[in-house]
């Protein structure tokens, strides 16, 4: 954490982190990572994290990428499949942001604008006074995801960047979610109406992995992709009066404390 302060609160550290938050020495990581010479990581990184390997599906594992996006065995995320609930679309710790007009507010976080975010003013619009739910996927977390929601899914809409990482130290320093590669879809939904569900990269991330690129109906957590190496997040945003979250969750939000979910738990209900 010393080195990550240094590198986003000093002047000489910020001009050393340029080239570590480029793609290509992301690109470069991910393809070591996906070799059978990164296997002898494995260990030391289930070591080191504490993961209980006892909820993933091992058997398919040939390098480091592998077991980072390892599989989970049959009913350990349970989706919570009642009308008009609303999940998590992943493992992480979530923040509950209030979007005023075209700006999102985190309590100890850069405020960026919706319309940055997404790169489509008209959008935004859409989104104006809404809610942005922020997942923040650490290392150690299952990094897999699904469709928070049933209904049409639109094209995936992918927006170049940079790939800074998402530890509260950079998010604290500089508006990560509008600078760093993002991919997000639009989905309509019954209960929800529009819906949207963006995947952002992060530092040493290589790439975002979405399996459906074209528009078609999708379902309620059924699994829309995966990250490779490093931290990173998911983002869904919310019209305005679409939704309401748990009290747990609302209130740490507040506070400026995430809240740990997993995938497939209920985290609020719909209002419409």
């Amino acid at each position: 954490m010393e080195s990550l302060d240094f590198l986003y609160g000093t002047a000489l550290g910020r001009a050393l982190l340029r080239p570590l938050v480029s793609r290509p020495v992301s690109k470069l990581a991910g393809a070591f990572l996906d070799t059978p010479l990164s296997r002898p990581l494995i260990p030391i990184f289930v070591k080191n994290c504490g993961i209980d390997t006892g909820d993933y599906d091992l058997r398919q594992i040939r390098c480091f990428n592998d077991f980072f996006c390892r599989p989970l065995k049959a009913g350990r995320r349970p989706i919570d499949m009642d009308p008009g609930s609303l999940i998590a679309p992943c493992d992480g710790l979530l923040t509950a942001v209030k979007i005023d007009e075209d700006t999102v507010l985190p309590v100890k976080q850069s405020r960026y604008s919706l319309s940055r975010l997404l790169g489509d003013e008209a959008l935004a619009t859409d989104f104006r006074d809404g809610l942005c739910l922020v997942f923040r996927l650490c290392v150690n977390h299952y990094h897999r995801y699904c469709y928070v929601e049933s209904g049409r899914k639109g094209e995936n809409v992918f927006l170049p960047g940079v790939l800074h990482t998402v530890r509260p130290v950079a998010l604290e320093k500089t508006p990560v979610f509008t600078e760093n590669c993002r991919e997000y879809c639009c989905i309509e939904t019954e209960f929800f109406g529009p819906v949207v569900q963006m995947e952002v990269g992060a530092m040493l991330v290589g790439k975002i992995v979405n399996e459906a690129p074209w528009p078609r109906t999708v379902s309620r957590g059924e699994e829309k992709g995966r990250f490779a190496y490093g931290g990173s997040t998911v983002i869904v945003l919310l019209r305005r009066d679409a939704a309401a979250l748990l009290p747990e969750i609302r209130e740490a939000s507040a506070r400026g404390e995430e809240f740990p979910v997993r995938m497939g738990q209920k985290i609020g209900f719909s209002l419409q």
